[in-house]
């Protein structure tokens, strides 16, 4: 028994250590892009990053969602008195996946609530996007204390983890009919994350 859990957890090991190098194959090699590169990079990453599509739930410790109602592009306050609270789900009051629910369907056209192959919630609180200049979003991505404990590769797994759970990442991208997308695609926006951080994850002054 015990041989046979010491090669299972091997497999998992293995299993894990596999994935980590196929989710990092999107990395290119540190030095490779400019400067020059790497800040046109970011533009385009940046004009993503602050859609409301990807902002609206990037939200301080207030806890309230941002709403951008289909076929406007003004955000605002999430209607019906939405709050994430502490637990960032909203548990406390009334639970995100009361009308987000977790699903792998294509996302119904608007006004049906989104949903992804996660829980619904918030963006933890130190993750704090909204409203942000894009320098200031920059400077936060590229810092671990503040992004998840990442480097560059390591925002690289990040999206290659999220796209293989369905998550809100690449379905940014897909929100249903009636609804604004960011620029580009899901796949653009990966390249772009790799051309930067191989620039070194230059920020504009």
């Amino acid at each position: 028994m015990i041989a046979l859990a010491f090669a299972s957890s091997s497999i998992v090991a293995l299993t894990g250590f596999v994935l980590a190098k196929e989710e990092s194959k999107d990395a290119l090699p540190s030095g490779s892009i400019s400067r020059t590169e790497g800040l046109q990079a970011w533009k385009r990453i940046e004009a993503v990053v602050t859609h409301p599509r990807c902002a609206n739930c990037h939200v301080d410790a207030k806890a309230v969602p941002i709403w951008t109602p289909a076929g406007e592009s003004k955000s605002r306050v999430h209607g019906m008195n939405i709050h994430g609270g502490k637990s960032r789900i909203g548990a406390e009051t009334v639970p995100c996946s009361t009308c987000h629910v977790t699903s792998t369907l294509p996302n119904p056209p608007a006004p049906a609530p989104l949903h992804a192959g996660i829980d619904w919630q918030l963006a933890p609180v130190e993750f704090i996007w909204f409203g942000k200049s894009g320098a200031e979003i920059c400077a936060q991505l590229k810092d671990s204390k503040r992004n998840g404990g990442r480097d560059a590769v390591g925002l690289l797994e990040h999206l290659r983890h999220d796209a293989s759970l369905n998550g809100f990442i690449p379905r940014g991208w897909e929100p249903g009919a009636g609804r604004t997308t960011p620029p580009g695609t899901f796949e653009d926006h990966v390249k772009d994350m790799a051309l930067w951080g191989a620039a070194g994850q230059p920020c504009p002054d």
